[in-house]
């Protein structure tokens, strides 16, 4: 019996389902093609109606993953160009106009989740500003921080805040879980079919999605965690794991902390780029600092 593996990755979903056809077929209402953006491989999986979301299980909407590991491979002189790779991408995804509300979801406290709460520290906020610099795009953020902790919803205080300031779109940055341990930390995956906080240790909480929220969501999510259980089932060639051989438990990088600092700050001056037209790394590093 095959083991389904789990992973918040589309790319990963896709080559998973094309491993088990062996490529003798097509996927039907799935579009994908892999490519480079700079120095940076990216993989863009288009689920186009229900029969390809059923198979990948996904939600219907477009998925793009930036591959970042020839940066942390040799990060001399390539912050700005990773910046500016996942900056170039989120653009695409984005309004051309109107407020962004950036939420960062995750715990501060638990560093293979802090990914939301780190991005947030390093993004420039401008809504404040608008009368004084009205050339920036009016952009708020908030990190609540975990039902545990506050007792709402991701999704409730998401809404709330993304309405109080009548946000034309809304950015959620949060820690997903993927198949490959050579992932993890090391590739962002933006999405317009929002997210499903806590999906990837399989938490599922409410969507944050266009529908539940009224505004276009675009989630940028890290691989930070794969699960044990995955690991295992990869060692024994897909066949399923051994009953209790690391269901629910989760296996994260040595250098996480390191990882997720160096990752929270590439992500919020990425943010910042996509957010302000024309601003440079530099620049968004500049202002925030």
């Amino acid at each position: 019996m095959m083991w389904c593996q789990r992973t918040d990755l589309a790319a990963e979903a896709w080559r998973l389902w094309r491993e088990s056809a062996a490529e003798t077929s097509s996927l039907r209402g799935v579009r994908a093609r892999e490519g480079r953006l700079g120095d940076f491989p990216v993989t863009e999986v288009e689920i186009l109606d229900p029969a390809g979301a059923e198979a990948l299980g996904k939600p219907e909407g477009r998925y793009v993953t930036v591959d970042l590991r020839p940066y942390f491979a040799d990060r001399a002189g390539r912050f700005s160009p990773a910046a500016e790779t996942v900056a170039a991408l989120l653009t695409e995804l984005l309004p051309e106009e109107g407020e962004v509300f950036v939420a960062g979801l995750g715990n501060r406290a638990m560093t293979p989740d802090a990914i939301g709460p780190l991005t947030v520290e390093h993004l420039l906020v401008t809504r404040h500003l608008a009368q004084t610099l009205p050339d920036f795009r009016p952009v708020s953020a908030a990190a609540a921080g975990v039902l545990g902790t506050t007792g709402l919803e991701s999704a409730e205080w998401v809404e709330g805040l993304a309405r109080r300031c009548g946000a034309a779109a809304v950015i959620a940055v949060d820690a997903l879980a993927a198949r490959e341990p050579d992932r993890l930390c090391a590739s962002v995956q933006l999405s317009d079919a929002g997210l499903v906080p806590g999906s990837g240790v399989g938490n599922h909480r409410k969507p944050l999605s266009r529908e539940t929220l009224g505004v276009p969501v675009v989630s940028v999510g890290v691989p930070t965690v794969v699960e044990a259980a995955t690991l295992a089932a990869d060692l024994l060639g897909g066949e399923t794991p051994p009953p209790l051989a690391g269901r629910g438990l989760f296996v994260t990088p040595r250098e996480v902390d390191a990882r997720t600092a160096d990752l929270g700050r590439l992500l919020g001056t990425a943010i910042t780029m996509a957010t302000q037209q024309g601003l440079s790394a530099e620049d968004a590093l500049a202002l925030v600092q």
